[in-house]
């Protein structure tokens, strides 16, 4: 049986996969040392937190938070804003369109992006965004 916390991530996964069209979407990948063209989305599973705990019966009440990585590769620093920002709306689109992950949980959330420039010797550039997302679920068992 699937624990709660892998349906969610998966519920996620699968939303990226089907609402974000043009870049690759990784789950807990290390960074590929060549980044595609159309950007690259790496979900990592983040933490899960504390749960809230309510009795009779017992319920564990999560808070994950979950991280996808939004890269992007481009010599024009003009053309890697305008790439990260198409796929940043886009994952706000996705998420935000189904905000249960196809009943993976019981409401997913975006937070606020952090964004990180790197430049690489001989190559393009890098642009990159970490946007934590919180997965809220309910489970009889922590570790299930």
């Amino acid at each position: 049986m699937t624990s709660a916390r892998e349906q969610a991530l998966q519920g996620l996964f699968l939303c990226l996969q089907s609402g974000v069209t043009g870049p690759v979407v990784l789950r807990s990948e290390i960074l590929p040392t060549a980044i595609p063209n159309t950007g690259l989305l790496i979900l990592r599973d983040g933490d899960l937190g504390s749960p809230e705990i309510t009795l009779s019966p017992v319920r564990y009440h999560f808070e994950h938070r979950a991280e996808i990585e939004v890269i992007v590769q481009d010599k024009d620093a003009p053309s890697r804003d305008l790439l990260i920002d198409g796929l940043l709306a886009q994952i706000a689109a996705a998420v935000l369109g189904d905000q249960t992950l196809s009943g993976a949980v019981d409401f997913a959330r975006l937070g606020s992006p952090e964004f990180m420039d790197e430049a690489i010797e001989g190559a393009p550039a890098l642009k990159a965004a970490v946007i934590p997302v919180y997965l809220e679920y309910s489970t009889s068992n922590p570790l299930t």
